[in-house]
């Protein structure tokens, strides 16, 4: 019983994780290809901002199972 609940715990966790990783590295990737040349963008000009940011999107974009599930309790009965 223990595991199942250390198991349910760590997955979505983990996924956020790497979500939130993913997002970081495309944050970095954004300043380094794209960017601003003279400095003076306040989120693509500084890497710690942009990657920063990515890491938030990443985090905030991913779904959770949470909400899967209160979406399948929110469903009406057919046959009520």
């Amino acid at each position: 019983m223990a595991e199942t609940i250390k198991k349910s715990l760590t997955r979505p966790i983990v996924k956020r994780i790497a979500a939130s990783l993913l997002g970081a590295a495309a944050g970095f990737a954004y300043y380094y290809y794209i960017g601003c040349a003279s400095g003076t963008c306040p989120i693509t000009g500084n890497p710690y901002i942009s990657t920063a940011y990515g890491a938030a999107v990443g985090f905030l974009l991913f779904p959770t199972r949470k909400a899967k599930a209160q979406q399948e309790d929110n469903t009406p009965d057919a046959g009520a």
